[in-house]
């Protein structure tokens, strides 16, 4: 029953259809009602849900397609998958997820490049590309977890740039660019790898200098 729904569950439930909706009404109080009335829910109580109005509307329609993502590739699916490929998959994945409502999207990301909401929009990138890592395996927590997130996130945001135009067929484009940039992010890598090898038992900087400064006694 709705009337049983507590708010954390009234706003994910929401959340696509009011996508579905700010796709022609944009993201605000129309497209909010018409989800609310759909659901059988008092469109007061439902804005109780967003407090932050459209940004709470966008966020938990990302944290729905982000969801959505993870089903489509779950973990078993993905163990057998190499890392490159799960990368992919899942950005792939999460692009068919918002493809249904891609007019909604393109609202969003115009919403969330106002300046009193970039602070939030980095939040919501940021969280999107570490699920995917997450999602893909990766288990960094050094200077590595910053920036593999940080060069996803620039090429997710470059893919979405393409996406939103893309007329090819199953967004074929997009998936080509897609790949690219993938492949960069894997070459970097890799590079990262074979020079963190190459210089783990050369002399450290900061340990001389620490030496010179607090010699042994």
């Amino acid at each position: 029953m709705t009337q049983d729904w507590t708010l954390d569950e009234l706003t994910e439930k929401l959340a696509p259809e009011i996508a579905a909706n700010a796709a022609f009404d944009g993201w605000g109080e129309e497209a909010l009602t018409m989800a609310a009335d759909a659901a059988g829910v008092d469109p007061g109580v439902a804005r109780l849900a967003y407090p932050g109005g459209a940004v709470d509307m966008i966020d938990a329609w990302f944290r729905h397609v982000d969801r959505a993502m993870l089903t489509a590739l779950p973990p078993a699916e993905l163990a057998g998958m190499k890392i490159r490929a799960r990368i992919a998959g899942l950005v792939e994945a999460r692009l068919a997820a918002v493809a249904p409502d891609r007019e909604a999207l393109r609202r969003a990301l115009a919403t969330l490049a106002m300046p009193q909401h970039l602070a939030r929009a980095a939040r919501l990138g940021w969280r999107t590309v570490d699920t995917i890592w997450r999602a893909a395996g990766d288990t960094a927590t050094d200077y590595n977890h910053y920036t593999k997130r940080a060069i996803l996130l620039g090429v997710y945001g470059a893919t979405l740039s393409v996406f939103l135009d893309d007329e090819s067929e199953a967004f074929a484009d997009t998936r080509a660019f897609l790949g690219r940039r993938i492949d960069g992010i894997m070459r970097f890598e890799k590079a990262k790898a074979g020079f963190a090898k190459r210089t783990e038992h050369m002399p450290s900087l900061s340990r001389f200098i620490g030496r010179l400064r607090y010699p042994a006694v």
